[in-house]
């Protein structure tokens, strides 16, 4: 067994698809369930009141999360067939004009003209569909579209995201609510910045910057909002 068989390398871009969609939801539920009840709450309504809303937020934006990541992951898996579908009509038709094309291919990248032959040669015996997939069409197992898996993180990730701020509303003095809301969905933004750029290998200050920033902005919009409509009202 050589070297390479027992050297395994887990690169951070196999996570991509899934760690998309789970930072995606978490955030998306942290911020839009803390804003609206953070909104509700300043136009001074009863707790009672603002958990329910806040509850109501939490179930429609998780299946929305749902809907639409199933939605638009199910796009680009459609999209994906489509395009193997057709690479698969070509490579039918004109299998030398397709292993020409895999040869230029590799010589943009740098290898020289005749061994870039050799190896597209080798790797159309081997799998044609598979080599231009990989290679022409930029398809391949780690970035290929999962609906499902991205539609149940997302909802799932959103809820567990929700209720970080609806469980300030259960602990949280009624007269309190909006700055103890408001704070505890500050940090919990913050680390979720800080873990998704660790699972990722991104810069972690930089992503906690970033969600926080959009956090607290989302937040004092809508406590604007509630505030100058519960007066009106």
């Amino acid at each position: 067994m050589t070297r390479l068989r027992l050297h395994r390398e887990n690169h951070l871009v196999q996570r991509i698809g899934w760690l998309r969609a789970a930072v995606l939801g978490a955030n998306d539920g942290i911020v839009s369930t803390a804003s609206l009840i953070v909104g509700v709450a300043a136009a001074a309504t009863a707790p009672g009141d603002v958990l329910i809303a806040g509850v109501a937020g939490l179930v429609a934006g998780a299946m929305s999360m749902a809907a639409g990541e199933y939605v638009s992951v199910s796009s680009q898996a459609d999209t994906e067939k489509a395009d193997l579908v057709r690479e698969g009509a070509e490579l039918a038709a004109s299998p030398e004009f397709e292993r020409d094309e895999l040869t230029e291919i590799y010589v943009g990248r740098g290898v020289e003209p005749e061994l870039a032959g050799r190896v597209a040669k080798q790797l159309m015996a081997k799998g044609a569909l598979a080599a231009h997939a990989r290679d022409e069409l930029g398809i391949s197992d780690t970035t290929t579209a999962r609906p499902l898996q991205a539609a149940l993180t997302s909802a799932a990730t959103f809820a567990v995201g929700a209720a970080m701020p609806l469980l300030m509303v259960v602990l949280a003095p009624a007269e309190r609510l909006v700055v103890a809301v408001s704070a505890a969905s500050l940090v919990f933004l913050a680390l979720l910045g800080a873990i998704g750029a660790r699972a990722g290998g991104a810069d972690i200050w930089r992503a906690t910057v970033r969600v926080t920033f959009w956090g607290a902005l989302a937040m004092a919009l809508t406590a604007g909002i509630g505030r100058l409509f519960g007066t009106v009202v």
